[in-house]
Parts: structure tokens; sequence; C-alpha cells
């Protein structure tokens, strides 16, 4: 099974970054979590991190697991597990690198976009306030 890390960050207005995949992608045009595929030997915050820099050009600070999510989508041949961490960056200015756009939204307006389907719980937790992470990071 390959494992995928995921970043919610959140910023202090509540606002979290979602970013959407670009249209030659897999799932074209689809909004997600900043993260990616961890490499072999890597541990999930070491991937996190790496991701982050790559995709956004962000220095990760922090970060909190949230959950875990078992996923297969029908044109892979291996089921996924996605890790996602609240995360902290070192600053809210970031450049979409690997995205066709970012945005920063607030958690009730994250199923106003089309997300890929293993982000639905999550995105469900993080709209009704059951997961704040920037409360955990502080915990």
């Amino acid at each position: 099974m390959r494992t995928v890390v995921a970043a919610v960050i959140e910023r202090s207005d509540r606002r979290i970054l979602i970013g959407q995949r670009r249209k030659h992608d897999s799932s074209p045009l689809k909004w997600e979590f900043p993260g990616g595929k961890m490499e072999e030997g890597e541990s999930a915050e070491a991937a996190l991190a790496r991701e982050l820099r790559e995709e956004l050009r962000a220095k990760l600070v922090k970060s909190v697991e949230l959950g875990r999510v078992e996923h297969k989508y029908a044109d892979r041949d291996e089921p996924l597990e996605i890790r996602f961490f609240a995360a902290a960056i070192e600053s809210d200015a970031v450049e979409p690198v690997a995205f066709e756009q970012i945005t920063w939204v607030l958690p009730r307006e994250l199923g106003q976009y089309d997300f890929l389907a293993a982000n639905r719980q999550l995105i469900a937790q993080l709209a009704t306030g059951r997961i704040k992470p920037a409360e955990l990071l502080e915990g």
C-alpha cells in the first residue's frame, strides 16, 4: 500500500490552505490539501516537510497527525493510505509551485470545492468544527 501525507494548514483567521491540481495531473483540477507520497525510508514528518517545500516553498514548523484514511481510486491498482496532519508553516506567503492555484478558505466553505474523494470525511469534520487544526497544534 502506498502512503501519502497531507497538510491541513490553518492561519490565525481560521482559513485553511487548499490547492487545485493542475489540468494535466491525474484527477485534473480537483482540490486537495498539500502533500504527496512518502519515499522509501522516509518518516511521515520528513515527507510532509519535503512536500511542503517542493509544492509551496514553505517551511514546516510543527505537525500533529489528525488521522488516516485508506482509499482505492478506480484508476489505481493499489489502495492509498492518506495520513492527514495539522501543520504549521513558517510564513503564510506560499507559492503554488505544484498547483494550478491555491486559496485560503474558511472550514465551512470547503464543501464548495470539488475535492479528491479521499478527502471527504476530513472535510466534513473540518467544516463542522469537530477537528480544529490550530488547537491541536497548540496542545
